[in-house]
């Protein structure tokens, strides 16, 4: 199954029209017919905010098999760390380890910068 049919039945499964996916993501209507009908494949960001409109989580949308997995469970029931995580293969690890990376640097800037880049995190978030 394509990465578009995938989206379609997730969102007529949830019972939302294109229009609703239009008007929680900002994305243009016909856009969303395209990816659906597979003429589109969406960049990276672009699946997040199909993922954020139909609110499941981002592997749900690749997931083909007939049942859907749990999530990845922490270790012990527990939340694990991010050097935990960064332990880990796959893009779950990849994520981690870039964020440490991020982590460390962020500590060598001044105050001023650190607010600057926190205040743009958010604005990119709130799209």
């Amino acid at each position: 199954m394509s990465i578009g049919q995938r989206i379609r039945d997730l969102r007529e499964k949830k019972g939302l029209s294109q229009g609703d996916i239009e008007r929680q993501t900002g994305m243009l209507r016909g856009y969303i017919s395209r990816v659906e009908h597979g003429h589109t494949v969406p960049s990276v960001e672009t699946l997040q905010r199909f993922a954020a409109a139909l609110d499941v989580p981002m592997y749900r949308l690749f997931y083909t098999a007939g049942e859907d997995p749990a999530p990845p469970a922490a270790s012990g029931g527990r939340p694990s760390t991010l050097e935990e995580i960064a332990q880990n293969g796959g893009t779950e690890g990849s994520e981690a380890r870039f964020l440490l990376q991020i982590k460390g640097l962020v500590g060598h800037m001044i105050e001023s910068d650190r607010a600057f880049l926190l205040d743009c995190a958010r604005k990119l978030a709130s799209r």
